[in-house]
């Protein structure tokens, strides 16, 4: 029952966005604790009136006090709880994914969408990386990664880690591996006819940005035939689907030397290295010095990393996407075709559409939306949690 737990009691008016589902309190939607719950423990949480709203798991150490996961007051968070959610997640990407192979990658768990929050969880072929971002659930490591291999029999499973994360939630855990054997390096995988070699022990996020997938595919079709620019291009991902799908001419620039050690690599193991060039600049110098030069692309790409993990920092992260976009029009003739993303929660959807209005209005362009996208459907949205919203990325036709 909920009365044997610790109460987290909220502040008058504060209680909707929880009955609705919401799973984060902030510590500043609090207005008292009774008992004294450890950091991890489970409490349930009552409004102002004492109506009982979900039960979670509380940290006093994260400004995200209490993270709620059932809405059912006598439904404890037990080793049951955690296995009943994981079989419906990997229940959905097995029909989503039903012809996946030793060589598929894609999400199998994706925190709050999965009603699983701070727990991400990446498959790569026969290899699982797990990605903890709460505190509660670096507690319970050993019996989620138990779990993991019961379900799913990997070869191994790689935990990585989050320095700001780590430590704005007090969690002591690096990148090691949990179980079975490490995954090579690099491993092989494919997406959409192309071979790909990822990390998983020291590439971005937890190896590969999987949430791209059909958005590269789509942005593939209309590059087709011309010319591309791939700011920000990682290990190729845009760029190699490009020359796949046609592209005559593609640079690819990014800031990482292994980044584009690796994007290098792959355009060879695709027999795409006569297409496709990389080369190692600031985005927002280069920029400007292809526009120096007078250099024009038919398609340009921007795939900049998360600009901000804060709401103070959103008005500059604004800014830095401004720019972008506004240099990156000026490398565009009539009728090109420029793909703009965000990958920053706090910048919604409609501030970014707003953003890129202001910039076609002051460089007297017209800008045709022609595909709004999102992340692929193995990262869905919550609708009660619009945080898991963060992908954008607008297609768009510049005249």
């Amino acid at each position: 029952m909920s009365n044997d737990l610790p109460r987290v009691i909220l502040k008058p008016r504060r209680a909707m966005p929880f009955f609705c589902r919401h799973p984060w309190v902030f510590a500043g939607a609090i207005r008292n604790v009774e008992g004294d719950p450890a950091p991890g423990a489970e409490v349930a949480v009552y409004s102002q009136e004492g109506k009982f709203i979900a039960r979670g798991l509380y940290n006093a150490e994260s400004n995200i006090r209490v993270r709620l996961y059932t809405w059912k007051e006598n439904e404890a968070i037990d080793a049951a709880f955690w296995s009943a959610r994981l079989d419906e997640a990997i229940a959905w990407r097995r029909r989503l994914y039903p012809h996946a192979s030793e060589t598929s990658a894609y999400r199998l768990v994706f925190s709050e969408a999965d009603r699983l929050s701070g727990l991400i969880v990446d498959s790569y072929g026969p290899w699982l990386t797990v990605q903890i971002t709460s505190r509660a659930l670096a507690d319970r490591t050993e019996l989620l990664v138990g779990l993991l291999q019961e379900k799913i029999q990997p070869r191994g499973i790689w935990l990585r880690s989050d320095n700001e994360i780590n430590v704005a939630e007090g969690i002591e855990q690096g990148d090691r591996l949990a179980v079975g054997e490490e995954p090579p390096r690099p491993l092989m995988i494919e997406e959409n006819g192309l071979r790909l070699n990822v990390d998983l022990v020291g590439g971005q996020k937890t190896g590969y940005y999987l949430d791209q997938r059909e958005n590269r595919q789509a942005v593939a079709r209309y590059a087709a035939g011309g010319r591309m620019l791939d700011m920000f291009c990682y290990t190729g991902g845009f760029a190699l689907a490009a020359a796949k799908q046609g592209a005559v001419e593609v640079l690819g620039i990014d800031s990482s030397e292994p980044s584009l050690a690796a994007a290098t690599a792959n355009a060879e193991l695709n027999g795409l290295s006569d297409i496709v060039k990389f080369e190692r600049a600031d985005a927002f110098r280069k920029l400007e010095e292809l526009v120096s030069e007078g250099r024009t692309f038919d398609t340009v790409v921007l795939d900049p990393p998360r600009m901000t993990r804060k709401a103070s920092n959103t008005p500059k992260a604004l800014r830095g996407y401004y720019r972008l976009n506004q240099v990156a029009m000026r490398l565009l003739p009539p009728g090109g075709i420029l793909t703009t993303c965000s990958c920053s929660g706090l910048v919604s959807k409609s501030d970014f559409q707003g953003l890129l209005a202001d910039v076609a209005l002051h460089a007297n362009r017209t800008l045709q939306v022609l595909e709004a996208r999102a992340a692929a459907p193995d990262h869905p949205m919550a609708i009660q949690c619009p945080e898991t919203d963060y992908l954008k990325c607008f297609i768009c036709r510049v005249v």
